[in-house]
């Protein structure tokens, strides 16, 4: 009995609205989700495919969440998730490409989920392509916040993608001004943090991409993480570049990696 009602009392968490209905942007999921705002920008809950039975719920936190991500090529890694009794999340930051903004913006929703939804205090992140930027910059700060990093050729360095110049205004800077300060704000350069914490990454990326490329972004990032003493996992499907591949979005190694952080992590009895 006890434990059906903290499964009615985690749902609830997880439908509970948090502005009225007239002010929440409709958008489209590939699982059935809810939609609400944090800050005045979308988010969106896709809830486990059963009444959680654990509380703190085990979340996948997914970037980017722009109005037509996440997209149907998510449903097939996605409905593996929420079978395994796993919440996905995401807020639209727009194309923030980790500047503060975007990192508040990251905060009030962790703030929401973990504060008032009962979600897990460690997420994993998810990055797809300039999502990684998002979710890596976002985890760099907090480190202790982060159970792991899965991505789909990320972005791991604003030099590669989208480049300092047009990234600059996005941090209310110069493209100067962001150069001179780069190494405060890019990723790649501050992974030390998650390799002290420990927090495991993972990444499959294409050896052709020629729009994020893989030498400066997956492959960097594994190198210098394993010099910081970090763990990454590194899939490169041959002959693959920035494309919708069903190998990218249907990935069990990737799947894998996501069910054995959260279940490291948060001890949750019904990931397998």
């Amino acid at each position: 009995m006890q434990h059906s009602i903290l499964s009615l009392v985690a749902l609830a968490f997880i439908l509970a609205p948090t502005a009225p209905a007239d002010d929440v942007t409709e958008k489209s999921l590939p699982l059935s989700g809810e939609t609400f705002l944090v800050k005045g920008k979308i988010a969106f809950v896709i809830p486990p495919a059963a009444n959680p039975a654990d509380i703190p719920i085990p979340w996948v936190w997914y970037a980017p969440t722009l109005p037509n991500l996440p997209g149907k090529a998510e449903k097939w890694m996605f409905d593996r998730f929420t079978q395994a009794g796993i919440a996905i999340a995401g807020v639209d930051v727009g194309e923030s490409y980790g500047s503060p903004d975007g990192r508040a913006l990251y905060s009030a929703l962790y703030r929401e989920l973990v504060g008032q939804r009962g979600f897990s205090p460690t997420p994993v992140m998810m990055g797809r392509s300039r999502g990684g930027l998002m979710t890596l910059a976002w985890a760099v700060d907090n480190a202790d916040k982060v159970a792991g990093f899965a991505g789909v050729y990320p972005v791991c360095s604003i030099t590669s993608y989208p480049g300092v110049k047009r990234a600059s205004g996005a941090f209310h800077m110069t493209a100067d001004e962001l150069t001179a300060q780069l190494t405060k704000h890019n990723p790649i350069d501050r992974l030390n943090a998650l390799a002290q914490a420990g927090v495991p990454l993972f990444a499959i990326h294409g050896d052709v991409d020629r729009v994020v490329p893989l030498h400066a972004n997956s492959g960097e990032m594994q190198k210098r993480y394993k010099a910081l003493g970090g763990q990454m996992q590194l899939v490169i499907p041959p002959g693959q570049g920035h494309n919708m591949w069903p190998g990218f979005f249907e990935c069990q190694e990737l799947v894998d990696f996501v069910l054995a952080q959260v279940k490291r992590t948060n001890g949750v009895r019904n990931v397998p």
